[in-house]
């Protein structure tokens, strides 16, 4: 298969009592999983559908393999911002890079918060690093892939499906993003904040010769 679910580097209750044990096995061994088979369904899907010159099922199949790659590549860089040794605030560049674009952590954290909180129906909160202008941004996921901008890389996501948090927290989803603060891996942050400000985005390559 093309796509596999990662194991998590902690036991499912580890992150309790922020997530419950019940919520983590659920969220990681049915939702996550749902989202690498139906990446490689769609995968064969589309693949059958080439060799067959199908092309009117092409676009179809192109959007479920969007909605369910970005599903589980959002689930696996989920898990990796979360640990039980989490929390607190980050350092370094990673801390003065949200000072200059936020004007501080508790202004971030806020925003953070209130973009995860406030999403209509399904969906994520997004710390993300914006190559075009060379800057760190927040916003909201619609779904898994809708609404954010393509070029930019998630650094650290917050999962706001009511099947990350309703058995625990009920209607209350604020309390629930609240506490994930208590978790946040920021070295994990930290090592892809430093790998996406490295990549560079050519947005004016000079021109070349071409045909005519």
């Amino acid at each position: 298969m093309t796509y596999s679910l990662p194991d998590l580097a902690y036991d499912y209750g580890d992150l309790a009592p922020a997530i419950t044990g019940e919520i983590m096995e659920l969220h990681h061994s049915k939702h996550h999983a749902a989202y690498v088979a139906g990446a490689n369904n769609a995968t064969e899907a589309l693949a059958e559908a080439r060799t067959n010159r199908d092309t009117g099922s092409l676009p179809g199949l192109e959007r479920a393999l969007a909605f369910h790659l970005s599903g589980h590549g959002l689930h696996s860089l989920f898990w990796r911002n979360l640990s039980p040794d989490g929390g607190g605030r980050p350092e370094g560049e990673l801390a003065a890079a949200v000072d200059e674009f936020f004007g501080d952590f508790d202004a971030f954290r806020a925003e953070l918060s209130g973009a995860t909180s406030t999403i209509q129906g399904s969906g994520w909160g997004a710390l993300s690093w914006d190559p075009v202008g060379a800057r760190l941004v927040v916003h909201q996921v619609h779904d898994h892939h809708a609404n954010a901008a393509l070029l930019s890389s998630p650094l650290l996501v917050f999962d706001a499906w009511e099947h990350a948090f309703y058995l625990q927290y009920r209607n209350v989803k604020a309390d629930y993003v609240d506490r994930l603060w208590n978790l946040v891996n920021w070295d994990d942050v930290q090592a892809r904040f430093d790998v996406a400000r490295a990549a560079t985005v050519p947005l004016d390559l000079p021109a070349t010769g071409g045909g005519r």
